[in-house]
């Protein structure tokens, strides 16, 4: 197969400045590169891509749209008599090849573009949940606009979480296209961090598009500079397009927006139950719709979004926290790596259903090896509980200390002559003996060192003296006094008006004000 392989991407740091003038890096910054982590050799990432390509070729997938039928069909497909359409080798190898790999995720806040090029690793929340663990009943119910908007004005508050993908979904909304108007909304007044969400029904993307247009100044502003990604799950498994989401997806391309083009099926249910037969159905159904978006428009920011979950064989019922959900999505990132595409992946999807000991567990270990895979932006990474019933607004803020952590182990151990600190350790062993106060201490320990803001690091006895408190009642300190003060302000009143005059907004102005 040939594919053009980047497994380095290049680091930008985030600088910050002292009190004193001084600039110093951070320790970890969006987009560092990982790639490190692979699960498949040379050779299974090699013959993961034949099949891909063979299934694509001889089986193909059903309940095509007509759109999508005319297009492959003029590029050499051709549609069985059982209504198979297939994809030939040249046909995808083409879409692959000519992919965009400079694909930048744009942010209306300052420094937070994302770009996606490489192995560069981005975190993001995500989920679309039904259920709401409530910050002060300790209960699940039902979410609303309103926590959907709380939820998005965390992210914009938290450094290790780069972008928003739509969390929750809205109950409270009367119809598809009241749910769809308010979801971007409240994505967009509460961050201005890149957002993604998914559009219900292919009539509502002409509302969401001219929604967008409005707060970027205009359609061409926002053709130039899309801050919103619409995530499309194009397939039914097994190997079966939706197909009003199709005709989403093809709406969002004309109207210019970046599009992540998903997979999700689950193994031993709707995928094969191994982990690699898994991985080779979800390649190949995302790359069929990544063929179609290449159609649709040649020039098209497409992510690729290989998705494939787990479900636990005993009951049916999905589970994403253990260690075959891990490797796999793993798995998929790497796929993304061999054919050099933007990739998305899914991790952090824990089974438990508060902040414990297997929520930091499951969650560390998937979300840590979708990086040290190189996934390019990593879905679901913070916030999710309940195999994706449940948001908790108070795990974004324990979950941003993890996914520090994660980047740090991503970004490595950096080996070069003035790292390796040989005229240090020759000035200390003949001097003071340790390295406390040294000048190049001082000078690395923000550099190089990621500090938690809500781990515990004291001492058992100043622990237990400062009240004792569990991870999950600082975030939970932490989550109440951001909600009760930080409101940004990402849409101008002129274009709220505007935009309050032709749709039934949920959220009133009283909620987003303190």
């Amino acid at each position: 197969m040939a594919v053009s392989l980047t497994r380095r991407g290049r680091r930008r740091r985030h600088k910050q400045e002292e009190p004193g003038g001084e600039i110093t890096p951070p320790p970890v910054w969006p987009g560092v590169g990982g790639g490190r982590y692979r699960p498949l050799s040379d050779s299974e990432e090699s013959q993961v891509g034949d099949c891909v390509l063979n299934l694509l070729e001889n089986l193909g997938l059903s309940q095509a749209t007509a759109s999508m039928i005319k297009l492959v069909v003029a590029h050499g497909g051709r549609l069985t008599d059982d209504n198979r359409l297939l994809f030939p080798r040249d046909l995808v190898q083409w879409a692959i090849d000519g992919a965009r790999r400079d694909v930048v995720l744009h942010a209306r806040k300052p420094g937070w573009d994302l770009d996606l090029s490489g192995d560069r690793v981005h975190m993001s929340s995500g989920g679309g949940a039904p259920g709401v663990f409530d910050i002060e009943t300790g209960n699940y119910r039902d979410g609303c606009t309103l926590d959907l908007y709380n939820a998005a004005r965390l992210v914009d508050a938290l450094d290790n979480i780069h972008h928003f993908s739509r969390s929750i979904v809205a109950r409270d909304a009367a119809d598809n296209l009241q749910l769809d108007i308010n979801t971007a909304y409240a994505c967009m007044a509460g961050t201005g961090k890149h957002v993604s969400i998914s559009v219900t029904e292919p009539e509502n993307m002409q509302a969401i598009a001219d929604m967008c247009y409005a707060v970027a100044g205009g359609e061409d502003a926002f053709r130039k500079k899309p801050f919103m990604t619409i995530m499309v799950c194009h397939v039914v498994p097994p190997m079966r397009f939706a197909t009003e989401a199709c005709d989403t997806l093809e709406l969002a391309i004309k109207a210019g927006f970046p599009v992540q083009i998903i997979s999700a099926g689950q193994a031993g249910a709707t995928s094969p139950a191994t982990v690699a037969g898994s991985l080779v159905q979800a390649v190949a159904e995302t790359l069929a719709g990544f063929v179609f978006a290449r159609l649709v428009d040649q020039n098209v920011q497409a992510i690729f979004a290989p998705k494939p979950l787990v479900a636990d064989l005993r009951t049916g019922a999905m589970c994403g926290g253990g260690g075959e959900q891990a490797v796999l999505m793993a798995g998929a990132a790497q796929m993304g790596r061999f054919f050099n595409l933007p990739t998305s992946s899914i991790a952090g999807i824990t089974d438990a259903k508060t902040l414990d000991a297997q929520f930091g567990a499951e969650k560390t270990l998937a979300v840590t090896l979708a990086a040290q895979a190189g996934s390019n932006l990593i879905t679901q990474s913070c916030g999710m509980q309940a195999s994706l019933l449940g948001v908790s607004l108070e795990a974004y803020a324990a979950d941003n200390d993890m996914l520090g952590n994660i980047l740090r182990s991503v970004r490595g151990i950096e080996v070069n002559p003035a790292n390796m600190s040989i005229e240090t350790i020759k000035e200390v062993c003949r001097g003071e003996g340790h390295y406390l106060g040294h000048t190049e201490t001082l000078a690395r320990m923000k550099a190089d060192y990621f500090y938690p803001a809500l781990g515990d690091r004291q001492s058992p006895r100043d622990w237990q003296e400062s009240g004792s408190s569990s991870l999950h009642q600082r975030a939970r300190a932490w989550t109440r006094h951001k909600l009760a003060t930080y409101y940004p302000r990402y849409i101008s009143d002129e274009v709220d008006q505007a935009i309050r005059s032709s749709h039934d907004l949920l959220l009133t102005p009283a909620d987003m004000s303190p």
